[in-house]
């Protein structure tokens, strides 16, 4: 493996944990509030701000997400109702 990709991969596998602490920080701020619906894309941003705002991988999740685009888990959210008892998907683990 040369040294781009090796680089490469290891900037994914950062990015990824990274996104994995803001999907556990937006859960907990869901169920904070009681598991009540509806503001699924509010944690999510919060939870981002929150986590980012105290990373130094703060830089590289955003480069990555710039050049991977944006998640496509707030549209498949916005097109279906959750149940009452379900946690978004972009807060899941």
């Amino acid at each position: 493996m040369d040294s781009d990709t090796r680089r490469q991969k290891q900037q994914a596998l950062m990015a990824e944990l990274v996104e994995r602490k803001i999907r556990t920080h937006a859960r907990r701020l869901y169920q904070n509030r009681g598991r009540v619906d509806g503001y699924a894309l509010q944690d999510w941003v919060q939870a981002e701000s929150e986590v980012l705002g105290n990373s130094v991988l703060a830089p590289l999740y955003r480069k990555i997400r710039v050049e991977n685009g944006p998640s496509s888990q707030f549209e498949d959210e916005e097109n279906s109702q959750m149940s009452a008892n379900s946690v978004p998907s972009e807060v899941l683990v």
